[in-house]
């Protein structure tokens, strides 16, 4: 049974550029997908999802892209609420909150506080975000713990360690999907990805649909997961 999915979204530019249109067009065409992912794990009772929206190293794009995409989350994001409340979705935003822009910050807020008690599934939009980058945070925090006493550097653990990540309180990952065609983490959920079952898919993101999802999960259903037994 899979408690937590991850998604690596990955192709909406290809998408894009196959049709001869602009980047965002394709970011926006990939945000459509995402209630028929939400449906799926609604449908096979998964209690988590996670979506890689942006990482770190995105900001290394086109400033214009750049804006787009963020316009166009800050947008979708206000045209999915009746959505969520419908589905009964909880929303959290995982990344460097210091590094989002100011539009995405307030509306990650709001959507945030508005979905804080409905509990059928709980998304999770990875935004400025990066796994090395999130174990540094965590890293950084319990050097601070240990310096102000707060911790003894000897009752330090894994269980520990976990409690200052981003993504704590989250369970890791069943189940990690990339679309694309890659076969890479790309710096998504690095410590937390240790004993997931990895899927890749050539198919660009715009273009994921049921088959493919189902596919995904009878892989799941047919893995034996022996976390080194």
């Amino acid at each position: 049974m899979i408690t937590h999915l991850a998604m690596v979204m990955d192709g909406n530019r290809r998408w894009a550029k196959q049709r001869s249109m602009q980047p965002w067009l394709g970011h926006r065409q990939g945000v459509q997908v995402i209630k028929d992912v939400i449906n799926f794990c609604l449908e096979k009772n998964i209690k988590h999802l996670s979506l890689y929206t942006f990482s770190v190293e995105n900001f290394k794009r086109d400033p214009q892209e750049l804006s787009y995409l963020f316009e166009t989350l800050v947008e979708e994001s206000e045209n999915h609420l009746d959505f969520l409340f419908e589905k009964e979705v909880k929303v959290k935003f995982i990344g460097d909150r210091s590094l989002f822009p100011e539009n995405v910050l307030q509306k990650s807020i709001k959507i945030e506080q508005s979905t804080q008690d409905l509990s059928k599934l709980q998304v999770n939009l990875l935004f400025c975000y990066g796994g090395q980058q999130e174990i540094l945070a965590g890293v950084k925090k319990i050097v601070s713990q240990v310096k102000q006493g707060l911790l003894d550097e000897n009752d330090l653990s894994e269980k520990k360690f976990q409690e200052n990540l981003w993504t704590y309180g989250i369970p890791e990952p069943d189940l990690i999907i990339r679309t694309g065609g890659m076969h890479r983490l790309s710096n998504f959920l690095l410590f937390q990805a240790a004993y997931s079952e990895l899927y890749f898919l050539d198919c660009l993101w715009p273009d994921i649909n049921l088959e493919h999802l189902n596919n995904a999960y009878k892989h799941f259903e047919n893995t034996k997961r022996n976390f080194g037994i």
